[in-house]
């Protein structure tokens, strides 16, 4: 994996937007230490070693409704694809293993709301 170039979906990038938004022009300080320690330090670690985060689909699932969700998206992941997630600080970043490759889908801050991922499956 090592070398490998990280791939960012358009719903990473706007995600990054909402994030400064909701930090607000207080937070531009938080901001910048969050970006710094994401693009110097977390990104090229799971670049190099995409197993760090914990697997997204190793959740107990408690309902009836997250059950059909998580159906859906197994549908929708391609035979050896990997969901995982990484725990920063205050913020959650989702991303995909596929074919030697880290995709980066989504990443919050934990007081925003749920990851919405229509957008990237439908361009697959």
């Amino acid at each position: 994996m090592a070398g490998k170039q990280p791939r960012f979906t358009e719903n990473f990038s706007t995600n990054l937007t909402a994030i400064e938004e909701f930090l607000g022009s207080h937070g531009k300080r938080a901001l910048h230490r969050f970006l710094d320690h994401l693009f110097d330090d977390v990104i090229p670690t799971l670049c190099r070693f995409p197993q760090s985060g914990r697997s997204f689909l190793a959740h107990p699932i408690k309902s009836a409704k997250a059950k059909a969700l998580t159906k859906e998206l197994r549908r929708l992941l391609g035979t050896g694809d990997d969901l995982r997630e990484f725990v920063m600080d205050d913020y959650l970043v989702l991303y995909l293993v596929r074919r030697g490759q880290v995709i980066f889908l989504a990443v919050k801050h934990h007081r925003q709301l749920s990851f919405d991922l229509k957008g990237f499956w439908s361009n697959q």
